[in-house]
């Protein structure tokens, strides 16, 4: 933990995201955005990790973050993605979605655009809608995608009113979250341990792919996708194990590594560094996973900027097989490192940019590494 800052903020924290980068810059990131649940009031705030503080003597960050600016938010907040460098986007709890304008010249953050019932479940006796939770969003500017326990998929794009495309029921179980495969088909992972591919050039309503967890139907909560060879998928779900796909063959998981006692909340592949994955969990903990270690055998891929969604339409090298879909990924080929012990309350989100992690926990604190992987 000695790499880490510590923010207590007296809210339990759901999301935490860094601003991205532009592409062209050098520097670390220096902005985090971060979602709360479970709290009399819930909030989405900013916050700097920049100048504040003082090097210490080997040149380590001693500052802490600061709070910036910050707003209310109606309902628990599921999922958070920065849209571009001053726009947020928040799922609630309440099945609304809100695009929040984060106003760098006075600090202030207000209400961009909101769509009000995204989610709902209709109750066939009465005329009234019931909000359904919002559980996962993905931008890709100008579009943004949401899913929720409704079993519905949205594609809206900014400044539109309505949604440009509803899915309506995609899905008979809760979906628990989504992201992008390429710029036209995404990833939804749902309650019952399927992973699904849907291409939104298609007019029919169907998955285009269907994959999934044999046997005990166990729900699958976060899913990511390798930055740079696409048809490599994580996930993770209620029985805290990581699944390793590879969509190009195959519905069942290419690996299954035992991972976490307890949920895994999230899943992410290091945006510029994918032999390096970041799960954190129910149980408290937060593990790197590390497959660079073979480096003699497994060249790797690099490229500059933020999880922005810039989507690749190739791989780079085909050839290279990545450790990821090794038969065997853990032999001799991987280290996992539990980034933050002791920790009994749940980390319920965690983003990796350049150098950089945060996560956020039950324990109403951030956590802040500025030297990753160094």
């Amino acid at each position: 933990m000695e790499d880490f800052s510590a923010k207590f903020v007296s809210q339990k924290i759901s999301k935490t995201r860094w601003r991205p980068v532009p592409a062209a810059a050098l520097q670390p990131p220096e902005l985090f955005a971060t979602g709360s649940w479970d709290n009399e009031e819930n909030k989405i705030s900013v916050w700097s990790v920049g100048d504040f503080g003082s090097l210490g003597p080997n040149g380590e960050y001693q500052g802490e973050p600061q709070l910036l600016c910050d707003i209310r938010h109606h309902g628990d907040v599921m999922d958070m993605q920065f849209f571009d460098q001053e726009r947020i986007v928040a799922a609630s709890s309440t099945g609304s979605v809100t695009i929040f304008r984060h106003h760098q010249n006075n600090q202030t953050l207000s209400v961009n655009q909101r769509w009000e019932r995204a989610h709902y479940h209709v109750d066939p006796d009465t005329p009234f809608y019931g909000g359904a939770s919002c559980t996962g969003v993905i931008c890709n500017n100008p579009e943004i995608v949401t899913v929720g326990e409704d079993g519905r998929i949205n594609l809206f794009r900014a400044d539109h009113r309505e949604a440009v495309r509803t899915i309506e029921n995609a899905d008979s179980s809760t979906l628990h979250a989504v992201t992008f495969l390429r710029t036209t088909e995404i990833l939804t992972v749902n309650s019952i341990g399927q992973l699904k591919i849907w291409d939104f050039r298609q007019q029919r309503n169907e998955p285009s792919q269907i994959f999934s967890l044999t046997g005990d139907r166990i729900p699958l909560h976060c899913v990511d996708r390798h930055p740079n060879q696409q048809h490599i998928v994580a996930t993770g779900g209620q029985d805290g194990m990581l699944s390793i796909w590879d969509v190009r063959q195959g519905s069942m998981p290419v690996s299954l590594l035992n991972a976490h006692e307890a949920e895994m909340w999230e899943v992410h592949f290091h945006p510029s560094k994918p032999d390096h994955l970041f799960t954190c969990s129910e149980d408290g903990s937060l593990w790197h996973w590390d497959t660079s270690s073979d480096v003699s055998e497994k060249p790797s891929f690099f490229h500059q900027g933020g999880r922005s969604t810039t989507l690749l339409s190739h791989t780079a090298n085909q050839s290279v097989i990545s450790a990821w879909l090794s038969n065997n990924p853990t032999k001799d080929r991987m280290e996992i490192t539990n980034l933050v012990p002791n920790q009994t309350l749940s980390v319920n989100s965690l983003d990796v940019l350049g150098p950089c992690l945060v996560c956020g926990t039950d324990a109403e604190a951030i956590y802040v590494n500025r030297h990753l992987l160094a």
